[in-house]
Formats: C-alpha cells, structure tokens, sequence
C-alpha cells in the first residue's frame, strides 16, 4: 500500500510499508527518484547510473537495495516514519553535493 507523507504544504513523499524486520523494527520502501535532489541536473547520466548513485548515498545512511519484483528502484529502510523525511533530506544533500 503506498503512503503519502506530507511535510509543510509543499513537498509530499510516497512511501510503502513492508514487513517488519525479525527483531519487529518498522521498514519502509522509497523509490529512488525519491531520492534525487529537486531539480538536479543529471547530465548525460542514464537511469542505471542515477540509481547507483542514490544507492551509494543511502548506503551511508543505513539504506538497502530492495530486490523485489513488485517494486523495481526501491531503497528500504529500517526506521520509523517520524524519520523518513530527515533520512530523504541527508541523502538528497549527498547527491546534490556529490560526496558519494
């Protein structure tokens, strides 16, 4: 089921809820254009490229590749949904500032 979470009056995030880990902590599914920094300028980078990009950032805030057939360009989570936005605002600073 996909989630709307609405911060302020202009940015909405579309998330999914996935089962829990074994230890009961929450987990959520971002898509990776998600991710990407509001107006980036991409260049000659193809979509491959731009996914391998965010999944390097999101890998140093604790983001995982989700393999799924049913959601294809997924990152999953292990946070509460307080979080997320926080987490989508750090990873969309690695991107734009290229550190990653």
């Amino acid at each position: 089921m996909l989630h709307h979470l609405t911060k302020g009056h202009e940015e909405t995030m579309d998330f999914t809820r996935i089962k829990s880990d074994v230890n009961g902590n929450p987990r959520f599914v971002v898509h990776f254009l998600t991710l990407e920094p509001e107006g980036a300028d991409h260049g000659a980078m193809t979509i491959s490229q731009r996914y391998q990009r965010v999944i390097k950032a999101a890998n140093k805030l604790g983001g995982r590749r989700y393999h799924n057939k049913a959601y294809g360009g997924g990152i999953v989570f292990q946070a509460y949904e307080c979080e997320l936005p926080r987490l989508v605002a750090m990873i969309r600073a690695l991107v734009g500032a290229r550190q990653i």
